[in-house]
């Protein structure tokens, strides 16, 4: 089996942060995953960009732990891809299939509500996971689910509480959505011995969206605790 993590984060771009690109994908090779996709905080999240930059400036910031990353997973062998994490209103959404051009072209995408956002962006390709739908411990805002303005749900989350994880399987099994995990990683501490399972190793983006509308990946399980 193959390991996977699509939700990381890196310092230079997410305030909360503490590891470099390099250092994610350093340690990740390290405990042996194949590959990994960077979802830095984008920039209406808890982004290190500067919101009065110009949007070039913002983007590059947004873009900057991603290729930090890319370039040391180059040079020791671990596949590592690009997404990002959009927020609005205590709802955050993992959005991947999109590109730095995509985003040179829409600064209106940090701008829009949230039910918007969701119909710009899949309208335009991309594939949208709804991160931690219900984690309470430490957001504890009103939840905004959006079943029919998402793709797939993060069902393991492990920033959350077991309960918050439970939740979130039963509303993607009630609507019928694919279901992925994330670790969430934001340093050393937080890579797991086993986020995501595959068959084979993820070689894109695109890769990665065919095997959760496939069912294709091997998922941690859940487990109430008294």
């Amino acid at each position: 089996m193959f390991l996977f993590d699509a939700h990381v984060h890196t310092a230079e771009s997410s305030k909360c942060a503490k590891w470099s690109g390099a250092e994610a994908a350093e340690a990740y090779a390290a405990k042996g995953y194949s590959g990994i996709i960077v979802t830095d905080h984008f920039v209406n999240g808890n982004t290190r960009a500067d919101r009065t930059a110009p949007w070039e400036e913002q983007v590059a910031v947004a873009m900057a732990g991603y290729k930090a990353a890319k370039a040391r997973g180059d040079e020791i062998g671990l596949k590592v891809f690009f997404g990002f994490e959009s927020a609005n209103d205590g709802a955050e959404f993992l959005t991947y299939g999109l590109d730095e051009k995509w985003l040179l072209k829409h600064p209106e995408s940090a701008q829009l509500p949230m039910k918007e956002y969701l119909a710009l962006v899949r309208s335009e390709g991309a594939f949208v996971v709804h991160a931690h739908p219900f984690r309470r411990s430490r957001h504890p805002r009103c939840m905004h689910l959006f079943p029919g303005g998402v793709d797939a749900v993060e069902i393991v989350n492990f920033g959350n509480l077991d309960v918050d994880n439970h939740l979130a399987k039963v509303y993607a099994e009630a609507y019928g959505l694919p279901m992925t995990a994330g670790s969430d990683s934001h340093n050393f501490g937080d890579i797991r011995d086993f986020v995501v399972g595959t068959d084979s190793p993820i070689e894109s983006v695109a890769d990665y969206i065919e095997r959760i509308k496939q069912g294709r990946l091997t998922l941690p399980s859940i487990e109430l605790k008294a």
